[in-house]
């Protein structure tokens, strides 16, 4: 019994590194990030194998496969955790304040944000969206500074996929 459950409990340990490594090479996939990407993916296609000729040897022991099955949910969540602790990338926000955007827009450029204002038709009439494109890691911080200035304010932010030029903070 104690072999089959520190058996278990390294199928799941070893099931959470493969997952966190492939969820971190997806995301370093679509950042265009091919190096990072070969080498997750090299990790956890080893890590895999040996996993699965450990579990495929045992098949029918419930402990292993609720170790697999275990590793496998909490791989997805580290590897989603490391990936937004990480924060490559890039990040456009797009930003609708209708009564307070000229105040927005002019207190993240004084922030050093480079800051497009396009106008708009929306639902009620004239609108104005302010587009700010930003590193990840600086996305909370212009979240918590567009709501310091305007509660209300409608945000949606895009994951860019390629930069070229332009000013960055």
């Amino acid at each position: 019994m104690d072999d089959l459950f520190i058996s278990a409990i390294f199928i799941f340990l070893m099931r959470m590194v493969d997952v966190t490594f492939a969820t971190l090479r997806v995301f370093m996939m679509v950042r265009g990030k091919k190096v990072l990407a070969w080498i997750f993916g090299f990790t956890q296609a080893l890590i895999y194998v040996a996993i699965i000729s450990s579990l495929l040897a045992n098949f029918g022991d419930w402990y292993r496969i609720l170790g697999y099955a275990l590793g496998f949910a909490t791989g997805l969540v580290i590897g989603m955790w490391i990936e937004n602790r990480l924060a490559i990338g890039y990040t456009n926000l797009q930003i609708v304040s209708p009564q307070r955007f000229l105040e927005v827009a002019q207190t993240l450029r004084a922030d050093g944000y480079a800051v497009t204002e396009v106008a708009a038709l929306g639902k009620d009439g004239a609108v104005e969206i302010i587009h700010c494109s930003v590193l990840r890691k600086d996305e909370p911080g212009l979240y918590a500074r567009v709501q310091e200035i305007d509660p209300s304010a409608f945000m949606i932010a895009k994951s860019v996929y390629q930069v070229q030029h332009g000013f960055w903070h």
